[in-house]
Order: C-alpha cells, then sequence, then structure tokens
C-alpha cells in the first residue's frame, strides 16, 4: 500500500481473540520522510511499518489504526506532525522519523505530551526524558565498534572521517573516537558536509592528503553515496567503511561501482538466510521478508525496513500486556501503561535482534544485533 501524505488504514482481519464488540481501536502515529533528502530511508520504513500491519492487523483482539504523516525530511514538520497526531488524533503511540534531527524532534514532543515513541533512528534524549523515547534501532557506539573491530583485524593503523554536519554525523564520529582509542587505530580527519550538498570534492581532497589507511562515513541513504564516489574519483586504493545507514537500494544504485568493496555494520536480517538454524532471529526475519515480498511484491534490498516492523512488534507486545491492566487505547492512563510496559520488553525477538528494554534506556538491542557486510558488485554479503 502506497503512503500518501495523510493516511489511515484501519485493519480487518483478527490475529488474536475477538475483544469486545464496543472496545476502542489501537492507533499508531507514524512519521516518516516520504519526500525530501532523507526519503531514502523514509520510504522503507513506510514500506516496513506497512508489512507489520498487514501481517498482524488486531492486537490482542483490538483493530489497528495506522494514521502516517510525511515530515518531507523537516524536523520542524516532523515535530508539528506528532503534535497534531497526539492532540488531535490521539494516538496511543508515535513511531518515527528517518533522520536523527527529526526524531529528536519527536522525542521533544513525546515527553511534553507523554506519549511513547518507538523511534527507528538512533536518538540520544536528555536524561529528564523519563523513559517515553525508545529505539528498535541498534546503539552507534555498539555497530561502530564492530566495524572498528574488522579494521584492527586488517591492519589499518589510521582511519580518516567523512560525515553529515548534524546530529547524525556527530554520533558517528563519537562513535568512532571511542571504539579507534582501545584499537590503537588514529583518527586523521575529521570532515563533514549537509545532506543536500552536491559535492564532497573539498573534503575528500584534505583526507587524501591525510593518506589514512581507511576513510570511514558517517552518513546514511543516497546523500551517504557522495565521499565514496569521490575517492574513487581521487583514485583512492584504501579500506572503505561506514555505517548501517548505508544498507538501502537507493544508496547502492547511487554509489555504483564506487562502493565495492565497502564494509558496515548491520542487523542480521540482512542475512537472515546465512544464519545458522538454530539462531532465533532467523525465524523472525525470514518470515519479515516473506511478509513483506506478499505486501510489496518483491523482498526487501533494505535494513531500514526491517527497523519499523520491529517497532511494531515491540508495540504489539507492550499494547497487549498494557490492555490487561484495564486502561482504554486513546487515554492518558493508557499511554502511561503502555510506556511502562515497553519498558519492560524482555527477550523479544525481531527482525534486527532480541530487544530487552529498560526503564529510562533508550535502546534494547545488545551484541546479538551487529554482524559485518560487504558491498560486492551491488550485493550485500556477510563478512565471516
Amino acid at each position: 500500500m502506497n503512503i500518501l501524505p495523510r493516511l489511515i488504514a484501519t485493519a480487518t482481519a483478527a490475529l488474536v481473540l475477538a475483544g469486545p464488540a464496543c472496545a476502542a481501536d489501537l492507533k499508531i502515529g507514524f512519521i516518516s520522510s516520504m519526500s525530501g533528502p532523507v526519503s531514502g530511508l523514509g520510504i522503507p520504513y513506510a514500506k516496513g511499518i506497512q508489512t507489520a500491519l498487514a501481517r498482524y492487523p488486531q492486537i490482542a483482539g483490538r483493530k489497528v489504526q495506522l494514521i502516517a504523516l510525511d515530515d518531507a525530511s523537516d524536523p520542524t514538520i516532523a515535530a508539528r506532525n506528532a503534535r497534531k497526531l497526539v492532540t488531535e488524533d490521539h494516538v496511543d503511540v508515535l513511531i518515527g522519523t528517518s533522520g536523527v534531527p527529526g526524531a529528536m524532534a519527536i522525542a521533544s514532543v513525546a515527553r511534553e505530551l507523554k506519549t511513547p515513541l518507538i523511534s527507528p533512528t538512533p536518538v540520544t534524549v536528555p536524561a529528564d526524558d523519563g523513559g517515553w523515547t525508545i529505539t528498535v534501532s541498534q546503539p552507534f557506539p555498539l555497530m561502530v565498534a564492530a566495524v572498528v573491530e574488522r579494521m584492527k583485524a586488517s591492519g589499518v593503523k589510521s582511519v580518516a572521517y567523512i560525515g553529515f554536519s548534524d546530529a547524525l554525523g556527530d554520533l558517528a564520529y563519537d562513535s568512532l573516537i571511542q571504539a579507534t582509542g582501545p584499537a590503537g587505530i588514529k583518527v586523521v580527519a575529521n570532515e563533514r558536509y549537509a545532506r543536500s550538498d552536491s559535492s564532497v570534492a573539498g573534503q575528500v581532497l584534505k583526507i587524501m592528503a591525510a593518506r589514512p589507511d581507511a576513510v570511514f562515513a558517517g552518513n546514511s541513504g543516497s546523500p551517504g553515496a557522495l565521499p565514496y564516489l569521490a575517492l574513487a574519483e581521487r583514485g583512492y586504493k584504501g579500506q572503505i567503511y561506514g555505517s548501517h545507514g548505508l544498507i538501502n537500494a537507493d544508496f547502492v544504485r547511487v554509489a555504483g561501482s564506487s562502493a565495492n568493496g565497502l564494509m558496515v555494520p548491520s542487523g542480521p536480517v540482512m542475512v537472515a538466510d546465512q544464519l545458522p538454524a538454530d539462531n532465533p532471529v532467523r525465524k523472525v526475519a525470514l518470515e519479515f521478508r516473506e511478509a513483506y515480498k506478499k505486501a510489496e511484491g518483491g523482498l526487501p534490498v533494505d535494513a531500514f525496513s526491517a527497523y519499523t516492523y520491529d517497532a511494531y512488534l515491540v508495540f504489539a507486545d507492550a499494547a497487549t500486556r498494557a490492555l490487561k491492566g484495564g486502561a482504554e487505547p486513546g487515554t492518558p492512563q493508557f499511554r502511561g501503561a503502555l510506556k511502562a510496559a515497553i519498558a519492560t520488553t524482555h527477550e523479544l525477538v525481531g527482525t534486527h535482534g532480541i530487544y530487552n528494554f529498560k526503564p529510562n534506556d533508550a535502546y534494547g538491542l545488545d551484541q546479538r544485533s551487529a554482524v559485518v557486510i560487504k558491498l560486492d558488485k551491488g550485493q550485500w554479503k556477510l563478512v565471516p
């Protein structure tokens, strides 16, 4: 199903047991970047949550309404959308959005209006957040550490950094610094660019002058291809690495052969069929891929659609438990119960890993959620 700027999808088939005849529906307020520079992530996010809704259209006997809004890759619009979804549509949970700045803007609204936010994007929240925001993405330090471990094993002694000039770029750089020090790898450059830039030639010239063994990029989506295109144009022969924000079809298409050999961290979903048979993630990830194929007409070629699928699984698990307390969806009491239930999520198997949340801790994935994959002639392959 295509998502328009505003869409309300109401499920009709039962997932568990039929609920009371007049029971209130569960409402999800979904915000994604369906247009603008972050749409390369936002469109897969939308497809992932639509896949989840198609597979699980009811939760504990309650129909699910999905109200989806486009933030046009603008954090201000993302925040405005979040406020409207809570105050006018009375959603029980917010899910979104596609970029770190937008996700942080929504988190501020979620905190103010006391509505749970499940972010598919890494997000840093202040100490006074009160536990209203969690993310189904892996912690950036965990994912970058997996890549740095691969760098060390490959004999890398120096690495140059280039990333977005925003919160995502800061998060990736800080994570790289945190991991490279103990690994004995020196970071020799810190170059930045805006998502909307059309060239990074100047930044790459500075990187080339530093003569690093490797380059690590902290970016995402199709704008993430710029550094690799520029490095290839300048004849860079060192190793290239990136973040899990690059695992999407638009990046692969735009980067082309310039990203051949690129290594990035990933959730297990991208290589589900290569996981051991007894790995619990394998079953859920393969089920997601089949559900996506049924809903979208083809297998997923990105990791992002799986994040919103996992966000739906976290919501479904928590909502099932929150409903047992007697509060009705659409009320502040239910939103509070839902937040408390999310914070006690235990060993919930998703496509990217196994989720365990704690009160006032935004992240729920551990080392079981990280593998390293390599781009080989346009195909992502597991690095042994």
